[in-house]
């Protein structure tokens, strides 16, 4: 076989050879031991938390050492793609502090390594592999999809690994004039790898995160040009890793499977082998089992979620690095206001056995970041929420900036600050009844509180109430009040003597709570009334009185 002849047959027009491409993209230069990673989404348009979990380890792996983290779009499936994914994944990503050093951007790239999409490296796929055809290493095969249909029945009767290998390449030794043939009748063929790999021999690697690794080589002759030209995921990557000079690759456990066709490929080809990091599938509990994330069942699933309820960037990114290491949550405790980027992050502290996802931790740990705010960056972040999710509530928001700021300031202060809010959608129904827009009775009367008595409850604290009582002040009359009408005083004496009273001080308080906030539940009466001003404070009173009672 004349292995030359045939690779000028097939690639007429592709003249660049592989050191030409090793010549324009050199080694980068780096301090020593600095990493270079990358993302390789497709562009479908779903951008769930596994690329946020896989980025982040990315993001991490290479700026903890001054490497690169690059965006590289893997885009050869043309079926799957929809228009205008690629800039969604990338403000997306960037929403959580996830920023690219050099690759695909919303506008263009950016780079000396690209074309960073590989839809636009098809000069650089086709010269590799007519230098695979030239070397013997790769071979045209004719098979149609009925042939390969009749080859995994054949299989499957014998109970055969199924796959393209060994007496089953049927197309593996055509001779020269067999393939020109074939040729000349228009016949159309992919373009495959002459494996050289034995199954009952094992490779060894070392696995970023799960350690040593031996399996099986790889013996299938796996196409790696598609019949349209297009490359396979599994050539493409491993071209691009090569000359993008990628030293590790993070990717799921999904992927273990191909890593034999890999290493032969890396191998085959002479190119150097990156460090392989698979991480785990994110599981949930769901009762007592643990089960995979799914996006029909798991709305947490993608990032939208996260963006559309207002989680605070810094605390997904803290949890996304708790699941991540196993020893950040014990820095995090010790170093509470450092920035990420001080954690020694490492992927040997990665979990090789499952990890779990837990949505309630994450709003402690959320919960926990707010705590640690001030009320300005809180609004900020309320009215960037806004903008993103509601025009109507960002018009709110912005219009009452100096009563906010007010809101969120109450009870924050001091040594233990409030930890009961998650995120700007929680926050904002929290808050939501100090708006008229967005004020309403959402709660009964106590069960101890009649109409009759809620009404001479409301007329008698309007016609004493004066804005300028202090709170403790404030608290007497609301106590004289109970009292003036069978209450107690105190909760533990209608406790211990419940036939001696209506109820307790609590009962009607919780009336002129439902008056002025619509709920029986909410932060302190009298700083609230502080907040809303006099008028609007007699206002809701009256109106609740007039209107319900």
């Amino acid at each position: 076989m004349d292995h030359k002849k045939l690779s000028e047959i097939l690639f007429p027009t592709t003249d660049t050879t592989p050191e030409h491409y090793e010549t324009k993209y050199p080694d980068r230069h780096l301090p020593e031991g600095a990493r270079v990673t990358r993302l390789g989404p497709s562009p479908t348009g779903f951008i769930h938390l596994g690329n946020l979990y896989g980025a982040f380890a990315d993001e991490r792996l290479a700026h903890t050492g001054g490497g690169i983290f690059f965006l590289r779009i893997e885009d050869t499936d043309h079926k799957r793609e929809v228009e205008g994914a690629i800039p969604s994944l990338i403000n997306s990503l960037d929403y959580f502090g996830i920023h690219f050093d050099e690759g695909a951007t919303v506008d263009g790239e950016k780079g000396d390594y690209g074309p960073y999409k590989q839809s636009d490296r098809a000069e650089i796929y086709q010269c590799y592999a007519k230098d695979l055809v030239r070397k013997g290493l790769a071979y045209p095969c004719f098979c149609t999809e009925e042939e390969l249909d009749s080859i995994r029945k054949e299989q499957e009767a014998i109970k055969a690994n199924p796959g393209y290998y060994g007496k089953w390449a049927k197309h593996r030794n055509l001779t020269l004039s067999q393939i020109i043939e074939k040729l000349d009748a228009g016949m159309e063929y992919v373009i495959r790898l002459r494996s050289s790999g034995n199954p009952e021999k094992y490779f060894k690697i070392i696995d970023g995160i799960r350690g040593e690794l031996s399996m099986p080589e790889n013996e299938m002759d796996i196409v790696i040009l598609k019949k349209t030209g297009i490359p396979t995921y599994h050539f493409a990557h491993v071209i691009d890793d090569h000359l993008m000079r990628t030293t590790h690759v993070v990717r799921g456990e999904e992927w273990l499977s191909s890593l034999p066709i890999h290493f032969e490929l890396f191998n085959i080809m002479g190119f150097k082998l990156p460090e392989y990091c698979h991480t785990t599938v994110l599981m949930k509990m769901d009762g007592d089992t643990k089960r995979k994330l799914s996006k029909r069942k798991d709305p947490e699933l993608s990032l939208e979620y996260y963006r559309n309820q207002g989680y605070i960037p810094e605390a997904v990114s803290d949890y996304m690095l708790t699941i991540l290491n196993s020893n950040f949550e014990e820095w995090r405790s010790e170093h509470p206001d450092a920035p990420i980027s001080e954690f020694p992050f490492s992927t040997e502290k990665m979990s090789n056995s499952g990890t779990l996802f837990d949505l309630d931790k994450l709003n402690d740990v959320s919960k926990e970041t707010l705590s640690r705010m001030s009320e300005e960056d809180i609004y900020s972040y309320l009215s960037a929420w806004a903008d993103l999710t509601d025009p109507a509530k960002a018009e709110v928001i912005k219009a009452h900036k100096d009563m906010l700021l007010k809101i969120l300031a109450i009870d924050r202060t001091g040594p233990k600050p409030r930890k009961d809010l998650a995120y700007c959608d929680q926050i904002f129904t929290f808050i939501k009844y100090f708006f008229d827009e967005y004020f309403e009775i959402e709660n009964p009367l106590p069960e101890n509180v009649n109409k009759e008595d809620a009404a001479a409850i409301i007329k008698s604290y309007v016609k004493n109430y004066s804005h300028n009582d202090d709170q403790e002040n404030w608290f007497a009359k609301i106590r004289d009040l109970a009292v003036s009408m069978g209450y107690a005083a105190k909760p533990k004496d209608y406790k211990k003597n419940p036939e001696d009273y209506k109820g307790h001080v609590g009962h009607v308080s919780t009336v002129i709570r439902i008056a002025l906030t619509g709920r029986s539940n909410s932060p302190d009466i009298w700083e609230i009334q502080q907040i809303l001003g006099e008028k609007k404070t007699m206002e809701r009173m009256n109106n609740y009185l007039s209107r319900y009672l």
